[in-house]
């Protein structure tokens, strides 16, 4: 399922225009960027957490040259699913 079909999903659930669903599932999607832009998490309870994780520099090896090279710390968004989310899904 992508974007289009969640706002369908929507749309068919809660009724109203398209249009108001498709709003309302960008609304959804920006503020959960948004939250993780400025570093906090976001808990949807019984779904599951949206995080931001910070990986710490390190030291790896270039495959093709064998040489030591230095990886910048590196932050990223992760998410980790719910107990009912995991539960549905098995």
């Amino acid at each position: 399922m992508n974007k289009i079909g969640i706002v369908d999903a929507v749309h068919a659930k809660m009724g109203g225009t398209r249009r108001a669903a498709e709003e309302g599932v960008d609304a959804v999607f920006e503020t959960i960027i948004n939250t993780l832009s400025k570093g906090e998490d976001v808990l949807i309870s019984g779904f599951g957490v949206f995080l931001v994780k910070r990986r710490s520099a390190r030291m790896g090896i270039n495959p093709r040259t064998k040489e030591k090279i230095h990886i910048a710390e590196t932050i990223t968004p992760k998410f980790r699913a719910g107990k009912r989310l995991k539960d549905a899904v098995k």
